[in-house]
């Protein structure tokens, strides 16, 4: 595309951008997230150029690592229809064990004028072979390979990125994700509460999304859900001037004078802030989905009350990026692979609670992330006895933490039963029984749309049981969706830094998307 012909089309999408982004918001919230890529422990991978795209409708050419041969698999296993085009952006997330002998053999595919390539894999002790020598690593010289070899080590997420040129490669977005996955799991992980929580998920029909049962190799790093978020930003003026030279250079041979790049890249001024490659709406589209060929992961959190949720966070740009998880704080169970433990107890874990995930260029981070609706004051599940409906009459055993755990069949499974039966409006209006901590507007104010329908209560029929079929609150959905569809709660998860939920200074965009917290019986189905 050329710059004017990219130009018009910026300008035109401009201007529809908050209607789309309105019409996303009423959409069916058909795509989830997990934490898709391809296993190994052998990869063969290639760097090659294309154009992505972001919700302004411009197509931004970039560089990113992708399979140069069909991988030897994807993962999670219920995801279908997973794809390794030959670029992508990130690059592709390679799932290994701890312990395997792991081998990324690379092919130079980047046009001639932009030089060598390579990946650094820190925090792993790399040998290589292959490849002309390099500043930091052994690289692959335009139209070769190096290979290099590593034992996967402790477990946990780390970034992966090009160890040539960095701050034009992994700008341009040579960058990517590697998991490495526990090879011992602790027993307690899928036993006792772990298992009765997988009890939970199946009764509704959910499949396993998870690439294991733990993070680490420690008891207390079970989780029940996960999800990948890299975040990076993008300046578009790198890009067209990288595009502008590789262009003007086509043809020369590599290595003779004048065919190198010579892109400046200061001042930095990005415009794009994406997560897993994509801005908002765009992130919440479904994994692999074909309007993407080069932006294969979405960022589309849901979850179930009670579940531990493994957020597995990387900086993959040059920025710090203080990223906000609306509903809970997050735990921090380890950066880069390290488990943070307490020095006194071994068997305690000592990361911090963060109220934003910041995080620093390279770096990742392993933390978990949870919801009870415990401390809202009132029954988010809308029991009430009096309302003649039977599943209102549904019972809140505690557990020694004050949950409801032994009814793992039950929609309130995982209830915080300390406000079981409460009500809600401190003045109604016949609808529920007086006393609650707040005072509802009229019906006709609150929002409808596919994930929030107008209800604080969580569910399709939660309305239905706490107010009774002539209630004055609406059921949930009564516009966007059926009363029997999803109408969970949903958290904005953000940037804090308001440039970055902007997409070329336009808002809604950038780093942002909602998580969803969904009622036991609607399904959540990582598979898309």
């Amino acid at each position: 595309m050329s710059a004017t012909k990219m130009i018009k089309a910026i300008s035109k999408t401009r201007l529809l951008l908050a209607a789309m982004v309105a019409m996303a918001l009423l959409l069916p919230a058909a795509a989830h997230g997990a934490a898709p890529g391809i296993t190994g422990p052998s990869f063969n991978l290639t760097a090659q150029a294309a154009y992505i795209s972001q919700p302004d409708g411009a197509m931004v050419y970039s560089w990113g690592y992708g399979c140069r041969i069909a991988p030897a698999g994807f993962a999670p296993a219920p995801i279908s229809g997973g794809t390794c085009p030959t670029m992508q952006v990130p690059g592709p997330t390679l799932i290994v064990t701890e312990g395997q002998a792991v081998t990324v053999t690379l092919t130079n595919g980047l046009p001639t004028s932009a030089g060598n390539t390579s990946i650094l894999f820190p925090s792993f002790n790399v040998t290589t072979s292959g490849g002309v020598v390099g500043l930091l690593t052994q690289e692959a010289a335009p139209g070769g390979t190096v290979t290099y070899t590593f034992t996967a080590g402790t477990p946990g997420t780390r970034a992966y990125y090009s160890g040539t040129q960095g701050d034009l490669q992994v700008e341009m977005g040579l960058y990517g994700a590697i998991i490495v996955l526990p090879a011992n799991v602790p027993t307690n992980c899928t036993t006792g509460l772990a298992a009765t929580n997988r009890t939970a998920a199946s009764h509704w029909g959910e499949s396993d999304f998870r690439l294991a049962s733990a993070a680490y190799d420690h008891a207390k790093s079970c989780y029940d859900r996960e999800y990948l978020f890299q975040f990076s930003e993008m300046d578009p003026v790198i890009h067209n001037q990288a595009l502008a030279q590789v262009t003007a250079k086509a043809g020369c041979a590599a290595g003779a004078v004048g065919c190198s790049l010579n892109v400046p890249t200061e001042p930095y001024h990005p415009a794009y802030f994406m997560i897993n490659g994509r801005s908002m709406p765009d992130d919440m589209d479904p994994n692999y989905a074909l309007e993407y060929p080069h932006q294969p992961y979405n960022g589309n959190p849901h979850m179930h009350p009670g579940e531990q949720v493994l957020l597995r966070v990387i900086g993959q740009g040059r920025w710090q990026h203080p990223f906000h998880e609306h509903g809970n704080h997050v735990r921090i169970l380890g950066r880069d692979g390290n488990l943070i433990l307490s020095q006194s107890d071994p068997n305690s874990l000592a990361g911090p609670l963060l109220f934003t995930t910041t995080t620093t260029p390279g770096q990742a981070m392993d933390g978990i992330f949870y919801w009870t609706a415990k401390g809202l004051n009132w029954d988010a599940y809308g029991h009430n006895p009096a309302s003649g409906n039977a599943s209102a009459k549904l019972s809140c055993t505690p557990d020694a933490n004050g949950y409801n755990t032994g009814a793992p069949t039950a929609i309130n499974y995982f209830e915080w039963c300390q406000d079981h039966n409460k009500p809600m409006q401190e003045h109604p209006f016949g609808d529920v029984a007086g006393g609650g901590p707040t005072t509802l507007p009229d019906p006709n104010l609150f929002a409808n749309g596919a994930w929030y329908g107008g209800s604080p209560y969580l569910g399709p029929n939660a309305t239905v049981r706490a107010t009774g079929p002539t209630g004055t609150t609406p059921p949930s959905g009564t516009i966007a969706n059926s009363p029997t569809d999803e109408a969970g709660f949903a958290f904005m998860w953000h940037s804090h830094n308001e440039r970055e939920i902007t997409t070329n200074n336009i808002f809604p965009g950038g780093m942002l998307m909602m998580m969803l917290v969904d009622s036991r019986e609607f399904v959540i189905d990582e598979s898309n």
